[in-house]
């Protein structure tokens, strides 16, 4: 055998055993220390998940029915909303031909009753914070407070049992009960979620991987709707918390921003006089006036988590288009495009910790250093894969099952890269007075969903980062 592909083989081996050593210590270690979290809270966004797998041949006669030219248009770039049928099928293809995830408001009612009769294949809890607090509340036993737009029954049915709370004021006391107990009958929010698996073909178009679509059909998580006891009782209820995560803002445009942000400001302010972390999980935001708000908000936050395409579009607000087709050029991702991207807006906006997520590694850039921050990335890259194989996380051991997902083994190329340019060792590097911290992901090689598990990865390892570190 050639000597050189020997030596590919097993530094790739020697690799792959190290990181599998240091995946198992990581989960040991977050395991035993989630009990150091108090609570978080999680705000604003929860729906239902109403998820359809396409299949081809229906995709193709909807859209030869809507009109295939004009479908065609909104696959090469997306509208900022959807106001007719055409530009959801549209939307859909964008996703299909390049592999990536994104949402759109629909604002259409034609449109909404049109995607009500194609239908669905199941229901599922939905919405950033619906997700994560089903995680961390309801796997691993971490308290949370959630912000439920609309407490409909079938919402509250869809929360697991654990710690989760809803706020509920009676006789001017505020009291935390989990959202079954709320005895609310409001309105359902309905996300359609249309999924796709890595090969899909339709017309000539192939998914260069597994992802979705999400059309946003309801008017409470799209106006960023906050419930009065949030309003009211903010300052109370985050005595309940060490930490908060923020979701949501995505689907705010230019005409409906002002008043919620506002509001999210005030909550900023509670949250940083009282020393609480609050991490910005961030989701693919059309409107080119809300993603430069959410810039200029960025300085508030302790955090941020975001994946390419993502981070692409806050590059492109910031004006570097240089760094927006680097980002979105190759898969997987150009990590030293990333780093660059990472340190561009650590340093525009005074964020102490960026966390981005991409297929088969993600990169976490931090003011302050240490293991704990590896350790954490590595707990979220299990859960991830636990997600990805089951379509949930139903237990803790799940998470510790996901060991027999194997570590990306096409990973060689991107982790060379890191450590030639910055001399990553152990996936951790110092980088301009930042701590650089890169792992390799599980790999599943035929997911059941994609849905949610960006927010699996990202509330894991924000809420694992300070069960380890305690304070950071």
């Amino acid at each position: 055998m050639n000597k050189t592909l020997i030596s590919f083989a097993f530094f790739s081996l020697s690799v792959i055993y190290m990181w599998e050593r240091i995946y198992a210590s990581a989960f040991e270690k977050v395991k035993a220390s989630t009990g150091n979290v108090r609570g978080v809270l999680l705000a604003y966004n929860a729906n239902i998940d109403a998820i359809k797998y396409l299949k081809k041949d229906d995709l193709e006669a909807r859209v030869e029915k809507s009109g295939k030219d004009g479908v065609l248009r909104y696959s090469d770039e997306l509208p900022e909303k959807i106001t007719s049928v055409p530009q959801l099928l549209g939307s859909i293809l964008w996703s299909v031909k390049r592999g990536k995830a994104a949402e759109l408001f629909v604002e259409s009612c034609s449109t909404r009753f049109y995607m009500k009769r194609w239908g669905w294949d199941e229901l599922r809890m939905g919405g950033q914070v619906g997700i994560m607090a089903n995680l961390l509340g309801g796997v691993y036993g971490v308290p949370v407070v959630a912000h439920v737009p609309q407490l409909s029954r079938l919402q509250a049915e869809l929360f697991k049992d654990g710690p989760i709370y809803v706020p509920k004021v009676e006789d001017e006391k505020l009291r935390l009960v989990h959202p079954r107990d709320f005895r609310g009958d409001e309105e359902s929010c309905i996300h359609y979620i249309y999924e796709f698996p890595k090969g899909f073909r339709v017309f000539d178009f192939e998914a260069p991987r597994e992802n979705r679509f999400i059309g946003a059909a309801d008017d409470y998580n799209t106006t960023l709707f906050i419930r009065d006891e949030f309003r009211e009782r903010f300052n109370e209820i985050t005595s309940k918390v060490d930490l908060a995560i923020m979701s949501g803002l995505q689907t705010l445009t230019r005409e409906n921003y002002r008043e919620p942000f506002e509001t999210v400001r005030g909550h900023l302010e509670v949250l940083n006089e009282k020393n609480i972390p609050a991490h910005l999980e961030f989701a693919f935001t059309p409107d080119e006036t809300v993603r430069k708000e959410i810039l200029k908000l960025l300085s508030e936050f302790w955090s941020v988590g975001l994946n390419e395409v993502e981070l692409a579009s806050i590059m492109e607000v910031m004006g570097e288009r240089g760094l927006v087709e680097k980002l979105l050029a190759k898969d997987p991702v150009d990590p030293i495009a990333v780093t660059e991207a990472m340190l561009r807006l650590a340093k525009e906006t005074g964020v102490r910790r960026i966390h981005f997520h991409t297929y088969g590694y993600y990169i976490a850039l931090t003011e302050y250093r240490g293991e704990f921050v590896r350790d954490a990335l590595l707990f979220a890259a299990l859960a991830a894969a636990s997600k990805a194989k089951l379509g949930d996380v139903p237990s803790i051991n799940a998470v510790a099952e996901a060991m027999d997902v194997p570590v990306n083994e096409k990973i060689k190329l991107v982790e060379e890269a890191l450590i030639k340019e910055y001399g990553v060792r152990g996936g951790i590097a110092e980088v301009e007075n930042y701590q650089l911290t890169f792992v390799p992901t599980r790999i599943v090689a035929k997911p059941k969903s994609t849905v949610g598990i960006g927010d699996t990865i990202s509330s894991s390892a924000f809420v694992g980062e300070f069960a380890l570190g305690t304070s950071f």
